[in-house]
Protein backbone atom coordinates (compact mmCIF):
# COMPACT_ATOMS: atom_id res chain seq x y z
CA UNK A 1 0.00 0.00 0.00
CA UNK A 2 3.11 2.52 -1.15
CA UNK A 3 2.08 6.21 -2.02
CA UNK A 4 1.01 5.81 -5.46
CA UNK A 5 -2.02 3.96 -7.06
CA UNK A 6 -1.70 1.72 -9.80
CA UNK A 7 -3.18 3.66 -13.17
CA UNK A 8 -5.85 1.61 -14.93
CA UNK A 9 -9.44 1.34 -15.44
CA UNK A 10 -11.83 3.25 -13.42
CA UNK A 11 -13.88 1.40 -11.11
CA UNK A 12 -18.24 1.75 -11.30
CA UNK A 13 -19.44 3.65 -8.76
CA UNK A 14 -21.69 0.95 -7.70
CA UNK A 15 -18.56 -0.96 -7.13
CA UNK A 16 -19.62 -4.06 -9.66
CA UNK A 17 -17.33 -6.53 -10.31
CA UNK A 18 -16.68 -7.06 -14.21
CA UNK A 19 -19.69 -8.35 -16.22
CA UNK A 20 -19.13 -12.27 -16.50
CA UNK A 21 -17.45 -12.87 -12.80
CA UNK A 22 -17.42 -16.61 -11.89
CA UNK A 23 -16.14 -16.95 -8.90
CA UNK A 24 -14.69 -20.15 -7.74
CA UNK A 25 -16.12 -21.16 -4.29
CA UNK A 26 -12.95 -23.60 -3.55
CA UNK A 27 -10.97 -20.22 -3.52
CA UNK A 28 -10.25 -19.23 -0.31
CA UNK A 29 -11.55 -15.71 0.76
CA UNK A 30 -10.09 -13.10 3.28
CA UNK A 31 -10.70 -9.46 4.47
CA UNK A 32 -8.34 -6.96 5.03
CA UNK A 33 -9.01 -4.07 7.33
CA UNK A 34 -6.65 -1.17 6.66
CA UNK A 35 -6.70 1.22 9.80
CA UNK A 36 -4.64 4.26 8.47
CA UNK A 37 -4.07 5.84 11.55
CA UNK A 38 -0.17 6.67 13.28
CA UNK A 39 0.70 8.29 16.32
CA UNK A 40 4.07 9.64 14.10
CA UNK A 41 4.98 9.16 10.70
CA UNK A 42 7.99 6.95 10.61
CA UNK A 43 10.73 8.25 8.47
CA UNK A 44 10.95 5.19 6.23
CA UNK A 45 7.35 4.00 6.19
CA UNK A 46 5.62 4.76 2.35
CA UNK A 47 2.36 3.20 3.41
CA UNK A 48 -1.00 4.63 3.27
CA UNK A 49 -1.24 6.37 7.31
CA UNK A 50 -2.26 9.14 8.16
CA UNK A 51 -1.26 11.21 11.36
CA UNK A 52 -3.98 13.36 13.71
CA UNK A 53 -2.81 17.12 11.94
CA UNK A 54 -3.54 15.04 8.10
CA UNK A 55 -6.90 13.75 8.50
CA UNK A 56 -8.26 17.10 6.70
CA UNK A 57 -12.02 16.16 8.29
CA UNK A 58 -11.85 12.53 8.86
CA UNK A 59 -12.62 11.33 12.83
CA UNK A 60 -10.97 8.49 13.71
CA UNK A 61 -13.93 8.08 15.86
CA UNK A 62 -16.20 7.64 12.91
CA UNK A 63 -13.87 5.18 11.06
CA UNK A 64 -15.68 1.61 12.48
CA UNK A 65 -18.96 2.91 11.00
CA UNK A 66 -17.24 4.34 7.85
CA UNK A 67 -15.93 0.89 6.76
CA UNK A 68 -18.78 -0.96 7.94
CA UNK A 69 -20.25 0.93 4.89
CA UNK A 70 -17.93 -1.08 2.62
CA UNK A 71 -18.83 -4.15 4.38
CA UNK A 72 -22.54 -4.22 3.20
CA UNK A 73 -21.31 -2.72 -0.32
CA UNK A 74 -18.76 -5.60 -0.50
CA UNK A 75 -21.38 -8.14 0.53
CA UNK A 76 -24.30 -6.74 -2.10
CA UNK A 77 -21.46 -6.73 -4.92
CA UNK A 78 -20.52 -10.51 -4.08
CA UNK A 79 -23.59 -11.79 -3.52
CA UNK A 80 -24.33 -10.50 -6.94
CA UNK A 81 -21.94 -13.10 -8.57
CA UNK A 82 -23.15 -16.18 -6.44
CA UNK A 83 -23.13 -17.99 -3.13
CA UNK A 84 -21.18 -15.94 -0.29
CA UNK A 85 -17.90 -17.78 0.82
CA UNK A 86 -17.27 -17.44 4.50
CA UNK A 87 -14.09 -15.64 5.36
CA UNK A 88 -11.47 -17.70 6.12
CA UNK A 89 -9.17 -14.54 7.82
CA UNK A 90 -9.55 -11.13 8.44
CA UNK A 91 -6.17 -8.87 9.06
CA UNK A 92 -6.05 -5.92 10.73
CA UNK A 93 -3.12 -4.01 9.17
CA UNK A 94 -1.85 -0.35 9.01
CA UNK A 95 -1.28 1.92 10.03
CA UNK A 96 -1.30 1.44 13.62
CA UNK A 97 -4.41 -0.74 14.26
CA UNK A 98 -4.71 -0.18 17.86
CA UNK A 99 -4.84 3.05 17.97
CA UNK A 100 -8.39 2.75 18.07
CA UNK A 101 -10.21 1.93 20.73
CA UNK A 102 -10.35 -2.52 21.17
CA UNK A 103 -14.22 -2.12 20.81
CA UNK A 104 -14.08 -0.71 17.62
CA UNK A 105 -12.16 -3.31 16.28
CA UNK A 106 -14.04 -5.66 17.47
CA UNK A 107 -17.17 -3.69 15.64
CA UNK A 108 -15.28 -4.28 12.47
CA UNK A 109 -14.63 -7.63 12.82
CA UNK A 110 -18.27 -8.55 13.79
CA UNK A 111 -19.37 -6.69 10.95
CA UNK A 112 -17.25 -8.95 8.54
CA UNK A 113 -18.36 -12.25 10.26
CA UNK A 114 -21.95 -10.94 9.87
CA UNK A 115 -21.68 -10.02 6.36
CA UNK A 116 -19.42 -13.39 5.39
CA UNK A 117 -20.44 -16.01 8.01
CA UNK A 118 -16.46 -17.00 9.21
CA UNK A 119 -15.11 -20.45 8.66
CA UNK A 120 -14.39 -22.82 12.26
CA UNK A 121 -10.93 -22.23 12.22
CA UNK A 122 -11.44 -18.15 11.55
CA UNK A 123 -7.77 -16.84 11.42
CA UNK A 124 -7.90 -13.47 12.63
CA UNK A 125 -4.86 -10.92 13.12
CA UNK A 126 -4.17 -7.65 14.59
CA UNK A 127 -1.22 -5.50 13.55
CA UNK A 128 0.08 -3.22 16.93
CA UNK A 129 2.81 -1.18 17.91
CA UNK A 130 4.34 -2.17 21.42
CA UNK A 131 3.09 0.91 23.23
CA UNK A 132 -0.19 0.53 22.42
CA UNK A 133 -0.75 -3.07 23.60
CA UNK A 134 -1.60 -3.61 26.95
CA UNK A 135 -3.51 -6.64 29.50
CA UNK A 136 -7.05 -5.43 28.78
CA UNK A 137 -6.76 -4.41 24.85
CA UNK A 138 -5.24 -7.99 24.19
CA UNK A 139 -8.29 -9.40 26.68
CA UNK A 140 -10.75 -7.64 24.78
CA UNK A 141 -9.63 -8.62 21.29
CA UNK A 142 -8.57 -12.21 22.29
CA UNK A 143 -12.15 -12.84 23.76
CA UNK A 144 -14.12 -11.27 20.70
CA UNK A 145 -12.12 -13.77 18.20
CA UNK A 146 -8.50 -12.13 17.34
CA UNK A 147 -5.74 -14.96 17.18
CA UNK A 148 -2.65 -13.64 16.50
CA UNK A 149 -1.16 -10.27 17.54
CA UNK A 150 1.44 -9.06 14.82
CA UNK A 151 3.97 -6.55 16.73
CA UNK A 152 6.11 -3.85 15.33
CA UNK A 153 9.25 -4.56 16.77
CA UNK A 154 11.51 -3.04 13.88
CA UNK A 155 14.82 -3.42 16.22
CA UNK A 156 16.06 -4.00 19.74
CA UNK A 157 18.91 -1.10 19.43
CA UNK A 158 17.87 2.44 20.43
CA UNK A 159 20.05 4.62 18.00
CA UNK A 160 18.32 1.93 14.78
CA UNK A 161 14.84 2.72 16.42
CA UNK A 162 15.79 6.18 16.27
CA UNK A 163 16.87 6.20 12.65
CA UNK A 164 13.43 4.74 11.75
CA UNK A 165 12.19 7.20 13.47
CA UNK A 166 10.19 4.67 15.59
CA UNK A 167 8.24 6.26 18.63
CA UNK A 168 8.34 3.38 21.00
CA UNK A 169 11.08 2.07 23.49
CA UNK A 170 12.65 -1.44 22.86
CA UNK A 171 11.39 -2.87 26.11
CA UNK A 172 7.91 -1.78 25.27
CA UNK A 173 7.68 -5.17 22.95
CA UNK A 174 8.46 -7.52 26.16
CA UNK A 175 5.07 -5.85 28.10
CA UNK A 176 3.04 -6.02 24.64
CA UNK A 177 4.41 -9.64 24.09
CA UNK A 178 3.25 -10.57 27.81
CA UNK A 179 -0.03 -9.12 27.66
CA UNK A 180 -1.04 -10.65 24.28
CA UNK A 181 -0.02 -14.25 26.04
CA UNK A 182 -1.50 -13.46 29.32
CA UNK A 183 -4.82 -13.31 26.63
CA UNK A 184 -3.77 -16.47 24.74
CA UNK A 185 -2.66 -14.66 21.63
CA UNK A 186 -0.63 -15.93 18.90
CA UNK A 187 2.74 -13.87 18.71
CA UNK A 188 4.35 -12.54 15.39
CA UNK A 189 7.55 -10.34 16.07
CA UNK A 190 7.98 -7.90 12.85
CA UNK A 191 11.45 -6.66 12.36
CA UNK A 192 13.83 -4.62 9.76
CA UNK A 193 17.06 -4.82 9.04
CA UNK A 194 19.40 -2.71 6.99
CA UNK A 195 18.74 0.51 8.54
CA UNK A 196 21.81 3.20 8.35
CA UNK A 197 23.76 2.70 10.93
CA UNK A 198 22.87 -0.65 11.58
CA UNK A 199 25.52 -3.36 12.50
CA UNK A 200 26.05 -6.67 12.12
CA UNK A 201 26.26 -7.04 15.93
CA UNK A 202 23.17 -4.51 15.99
CA UNK A 203 20.94 -6.91 14.41
CA UNK A 204 22.36 -9.97 16.24
CA UNK A 205 21.08 -8.15 19.44
CA UNK A 206 17.81 -7.88 18.13
CA UNK A 207 17.14 -11.05 16.79
CA UNK A 208 18.68 -12.12 19.82
CA UNK A 209 16.24 -9.85 21.87
CA UNK A 210 12.98 -11.13 19.63
CA UNK A 211 13.87 -14.99 20.57
CA UNK A 212 14.10 -14.23 23.89
CA UNK A 213 10.26 -13.42 23.70
CA UNK A 214 9.62 -17.31 22.10
CA UNK A 215 7.62 -15.75 19.55
CA UNK A 216 5.50 -17.77 17.23
CA UNK A 217 6.46 -16.24 13.75
CA UNK A 218 8.82 -13.41 13.05
CA UNK A 219 9.26 -11.29 10.06
CA UNK A 220 12.48 -10.30 8.79
CA UNK A 221 12.23 -7.13 6.32
CA UNK A 222 15.03 -5.39 4.59
CA UNK A 223 14.90 -2.14 4.65
CA UNK A 224 13.46 -0.76 1.51
CA UNK A 225 14.42 3.10 0.95
CA UNK A 226 11.10 4.22 -0.83
CA UNK A 227 11.09 7.41 -2.98
CA UNK A 228 9.46 10.52 -0.86
CA UNK A 229 9.95 9.40 2.51
CA UNK A 230 11.55 11.45 5.34
CA UNK A 231 14.62 8.91 4.83
CA UNK A 232 15.19 9.66 1.37
CA UNK A 233 15.23 12.59 1.68
CA UNK A 234 17.75 12.74 4.42
CA UNK A 235 19.75 10.04 2.58
CA UNK A 236 19.60 12.42 -0.52
CA UNK A 237 21.12 15.60 1.54
CA UNK A 238 24.10 13.35 2.91
CA UNK A 239 22.92 12.70 6.40
CA UNK A 240 22.47 9.03 6.51
CA UNK A 241 24.07 6.54 3.87
CA UNK A 242 22.37 3.90 2.02
CA UNK A 243 21.89 0.65 3.18
CA UNK A 244 24.46 -1.72 2.52
CA UNK A 245 23.79 -4.88 0.00
CA UNK A 246 26.13 -6.90 1.47
CA UNK A 247 25.66 -6.15 4.96
CA UNK A 248 21.96 -6.50 4.14
CA UNK A 249 22.88 -10.05 2.47
CA UNK A 250 25.20 -10.79 6.06
CA UNK A 251 22.03 -9.58 8.32
CA UNK A 252 19.79 -12.22 6.22
CA UNK A 253 21.92 -15.15 6.49
CA UNK A 254 22.11 -14.23 10.18
CA UNK A 255 18.59 -14.32 10.65
CA UNK A 256 17.87 -17.72 8.82
CA UNK A 257 20.84 -19.20 11.27
CA UNK A 258 19.56 -17.81 14.24
CA UNK A 259 15.87 -18.51 13.61
CA UNK A 260 16.66 -22.26 12.69
CA UNK A 261 18.61 -22.94 15.46
CA UNK A 262 15.74 -21.17 17.80
CA UNK A 263 13.13 -23.75 16.02
CA UNK A 264 11.18 -21.42 13.61
CA UNK A 265 11.60 -22.62 9.90
CA UNK A 266 11.17 -20.59 6.34
CA UNK A 267 7.83 -20.57 4.75
CA UNK A 268 8.59 -17.37 2.74
CA UNK A 269 11.39 -15.09 1.94
CA UNK A 270 10.56 -13.40 4.94
CA UNK A 271 8.83 -15.32 6.78
CA UNK A 272 9.62 -17.98 9.48
CA UNK A 273 7.11 -19.72 11.97
CA UNK A 274 7.57 -22.17 14.56
CA UNK A 275 4.74 -24.87 12.93
CA UNK A 276 2.96 -24.95 10.22
CA UNK A 277 0.10 -24.11 12.45
CA UNK A 278 1.55 -20.48 13.12
CA UNK A 279 2.18 -19.42 9.75
CA UNK A 280 0.24 -16.46 8.92
CA UNK A 281 -2.69 -18.19 6.40
CA UNK A 282 -3.45 -14.52 5.61
CA UNK A 283 -0.43 -13.82 3.86
CA UNK A 284 -0.59 -17.08 2.08
CA UNK A 285 -3.28 -16.33 0.06
CA UNK A 286 -1.74 -13.43 -1.43
CA UNK A 287 0.86 -15.29 -2.52
CA UNK A 288 -1.26 -18.26 -3.79
CA UNK A 289 -3.35 -15.92 -5.78
CA UNK A 290 -7.13 -16.09 -3.30
CA UNK A 291 -9.59 -13.65 -3.34
CA UNK A 292 -9.61 -11.17 -0.61
CA UNK A 293 -11.28 -7.72 -0.46
CA UNK A 294 -9.50 -4.76 0.72
CA UNK A 295 -11.57 -2.51 3.41
CA UNK A 296 -10.55 1.07 3.85
CA UNK A 297 -8.75 3.91 2.31
CA UNK A 298 -6.26 2.90 -0.45
CA UNK A 299 -6.72 -0.72 0.47
CA UNK A 300 -6.30 -3.12 -2.59
CA UNK A 301 -8.35 -6.32 -3.48
CA UNK A 302 -8.92 -9.39 -5.79
CA UNK A 303 -11.48 -11.67 -6.51
CA UNK A 304 -11.64 -13.77 -9.40
CA UNK A 305 -8.63 -12.00 -11.73
CA UNK A 306 -10.10 -8.66 -11.15
CA UNK A 307 -7.76 -6.15 -9.01
CA UNK A 308 -9.25 -3.00 -7.70
CA UNK A 309 -8.01 -0.61 -4.99
CA UNK A 310 -9.93 2.27 -3.05
CA UNK A 311 -8.82 6.18 -2.88
CA UNK A 312 -6.52 7.08 -0.79
CA UNK A 313 -7.45 9.62 2.11
CA UNK A 314 -9.84 8.77 4.70
CA UNK A 315 -12.07 12.32 3.79
CA UNK A 316 -12.28 11.23 0.39
CA UNK A 317 -13.40 7.32 1.24
CA UNK A 318 -15.60 8.80 4.17
CA UNK A 319 -17.61 10.81 1.49
CA UNK A 320 -18.14 8.60 -1.43
CA UNK A 321 -19.30 5.81 0.92
CA UNK A 322 -21.50 8.26 2.59
CA UNK A 323 -23.17 9.33 -0.26
CA UNK A 324 -23.96 5.19 -1.16
CA UNK A 325 -21.13 5.10 -3.64
CA UNK A 326 -17.77 2.38 -3.79
CA UNK A 327 -14.53 3.84 -2.55
CA UNK A 328 -13.02 2.10 -5.43
CA UNK A 329 -10.44 4.56 -7.52
CA UNK A 330 -9.82 2.10 -10.34
CA UNK A 331 -9.48 -1.55 -10.97
CA UNK A 332 -7.57 -3.55 -13.65
CA UNK A 333 -8.72 -7.16 -14.99
CA UNK A 334 -5.60 -9.55 -15.02
CA UNK A 335 -4.12 -11.07 -18.41
CA UNK A 336 -3.45 -14.25 -18.55
CA UNK A 337 0.37 -13.27 -18.72
CA UNK A 338 -0.12 -10.92 -15.58
CA UNK A 339 -1.47 -13.91 -13.94
CA UNK A 340 1.49 -15.77 -15.28
CA UNK A 341 3.86 -13.12 -13.68
CA UNK A 342 2.21 -12.46 -10.41
CA UNK A 343 2.05 -16.45 -9.60
CA UNK A 344 6.16 -16.92 -10.54
CA UNK A 345 6.91 -13.91 -8.20
CA UNK A 346 4.66 -14.94 -5.75
CA UNK A 347 4.94 -18.54 -5.05
CA UNK A 348 8.93 -18.93 -6.18
CA UNK A 349 9.53 -17.23 -2.80
CA UNK A 350 7.47 -19.64 -0.40
CA UNK A 351 9.17 -22.51 0.91
CA UNK A 352 7.00 -25.22 -1.23
CA UNK A 353 8.17 -23.44 -4.52
CA UNK A 354 6.64 -23.44 -8.02
CA UNK A 355 4.95 -25.93 -10.05
CA UNK A 356 6.88 -25.82 -13.15
CA UNK A 357 4.23 -25.99 -15.14
CA UNK A 358 3.05 -22.98 -13.69
CA UNK A 359 6.11 -21.48 -15.58
CA UNK A 360 5.75 -19.18 -18.63
CA UNK A 361 6.48 -21.31 -22.17
CA UNK A 362 9.83 -22.01 -22.10
CA UNK A 363 11.23 -21.46 -19.20
CA UNK A 364 11.81 -24.36 -17.85
CA UNK A 365 14.40 -24.56 -20.34
CA UNK A 366 16.57 -22.18 -18.13
CA UNK A 367 16.26 -24.36 -15.12
CA UNK A 368 19.69 -26.12 -14.64
CA UNK A 369 21.35 -23.10 -15.60
CA UNK A 370 19.77 -21.80 -11.86
CA UNK A 371 20.45 -24.97 -10.61
CA UNK A 372 24.38 -24.39 -11.73
CA UNK A 373 24.57 -21.54 -10.44
CA UNK A 374 23.09 -22.48 -6.90
CA UNK A 375 19.62 -20.26 -7.29
CA UNK A 376 17.15 -23.32 -7.18
CA UNK A 377 17.52 -26.74 -5.57
CA UNK A 378 18.08 -29.50 -7.98
CA UNK A 379 14.25 -30.75 -9.23
CA UNK A 380 12.18 -32.86 -10.69
CA UNK A 381 10.55 -31.45 -12.99
CA UNK A 382 7.87 -30.79 -11.42
CA UNK A 383 8.75 -28.23 -8.55
CA UNK A 384 11.35 -25.14 -8.26
CA UNK A 385 12.27 -24.33 -5.03
CA UNK A 386 14.71 -21.52 -3.82
CA UNK A 387 18.37 -21.73 -1.92
CA UNK A 388 18.91 -19.67 0.62
CA UNK A 389 21.13 -18.15 -2.30
CA UNK A 390 18.40 -17.72 -4.30
CA UNK A 391 16.43 -16.58 -1.64
CA UNK A 392 18.56 -13.48 -1.42
CA UNK A 393 18.39 -12.83 -4.95
CA UNK A 394 14.89 -13.90 -5.55
CA UNK A 395 14.41 -11.13 -7.39
CA UNK A 396 17.19 -12.41 -10.09
CA UNK A 397 15.12 -15.39 -9.98
CA UNK A 398 11.76 -13.86 -10.95
CA UNK A 399 13.26 -11.84 -13.82
CA UNK A 400 14.89 -14.86 -15.55
CA UNK A 401 11.71 -16.83 -15.61
CA UNK A 402 9.78 -13.94 -16.69
CA UNK A 403 11.83 -12.64 -19.14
Amino acid sequence: MGAALPLADPAPADGALPAGTVIDPTVPFGAYLHIPFCRVRCGYCDFNTYTATELRGARQEDYADTLLREVALARRVLSETGPLRPVETVFFGGGTPTLLPADDLVRMLDGVRAAFPGAADLEVTVEANPDTVDAGVARRLAAAGVTRLSIGMQSAVPHVLATLDRSHRADAVATAVAAAREAGLGVSLDLIYGAPGESLADWRASLETALAQNPDHLSAYALIVEDGTALARRIRRGELALPDDDLQAEMYELADDLLTSAGLSWYEVSNWARTPADRCRHNGAYWRGSDWWGFGPGAHGHIAGTRFWNVRHPAAYAGRLAEGLSPAAGREVLSPSSRVLETVLLRVRTREGLAASALPPGADDLLPELVADGLIEPYTRDRVRLTRRGRLLADHVVRILTA
